[in-house]
């Protein structure tokens, strides 16, 4: 049996050269088939409230809601790495929320870390955090709850004075502690660079293949969320067609008096 990953198997990976795969997870039995399969680790997301509960982004979702999936994951008992996003407004207040709110997702969620985003402006809350033994995974780059400022999901860091912010970013989190950081949706030369100048793993969605790891939402690659498709997403496989084949079938066989049938009754 293969022993539960922690940060510092995923340090390792970097150290020796093995990429890290990621995925996002929100329930227990696509975290059993996950882990099943040998992921490294798995992101419980904020994405949830996205491909989940179908809000049009990430600003909804809760701590409350937060702490739910990720005790739906680690149900499954997952030898992975598991880390827990912290929501919107759950850090950005003030430091004494931002370590009560990740304690929660480690006490009550059962996450062995947890995701948080920003870089310069975010160093004191990681390493507020990091001091109570909490490790962090930073994100930076494309952050998902900065779209308003963003004005929207645009690739950050083509201009050289956003490339040197990044690299800013990026020096600052690791400086701050966290164990790893998100690259997401930047140019892959930066991104590259990055990796290249940090001793911590670097996880790319939209930033090329020199990152240290890929990460990816797990509705994306099964085919199974229509509100946006960006140019980094693989569809690995056509979920969609074959549920609705099968519900097709089911509305069929029921409105046919087909389903059930004697061998799917009791005598």
């Amino acid at each position: 049996m293969s022993k539960k990953k922690t940060i510092l198997d995923i340090q390792k990976m970097k150290a020796e050269g093995e990429k890290i795969s990621v995925l996002t997870c929100y329930d227990y039995p696509t975290a059993r088939i996950m882990d099943g399969c040998g992921i490294d680790v798995i992101l419980v997301g904020d994405s949830v409230g996205v491909v989940v509960a179908g809000h049009e982004n990430t600003l909804p979702v809760t701590m409350d809601e937060m702490v739910y999936h990720t005790r739906a994951v680690l149900r499954a008992q997952p030898k992975a790495l598991v880390v827990s996003d912290m929501p919107f407004l759950s850090y950005q207040t003030d430091l004494t929320a931002a370590r009560s709110n990740a304690g929660r997702l480690v006490k009550e969620g059962g996450a062995a870390a947890v995701k948080l985003e920003g870089g310069e402006n975010v160093a004191a809350t990681i390493r507020a955090i990091v001091d109570m033994d909490i490790p962090i995974l930073a994100h930076i780059g494309l952050t998902p709850q900065s779209i308003h400022r963003m004005g929207g999901y645009r690739v950050q860091g083509k201009g050289d004075a956003q490339a040197e912010q990044l690299l800013a970013d990026a020096r600052a989190v690791e400086a701050a502690g966290a164990f790893g950081v998100v690259l997401e949706g930047i140019p892959l030369k930066l991104a590259r660079q990055i990796t290249a100048e940090l001793t911590i793993p670097t996880i790319g969605i939209g930033a090329g293949p020199h990152c240290d790891g890929q990460v990816l939402v797990i509705h994306d690659i099964l085919g199974l969320c229509e509100k946006y498709s960006p140019k980094f997403v693989k569809k690995y496989a056509d979920v969609k067609t074959i549920m609705t084949d099968a519900v097709s079938r089911y509305i069929a066989e029921v409105k046919g008096g087909e389903f059930p049938d004697e061998g799917h009754s009791f005598n």
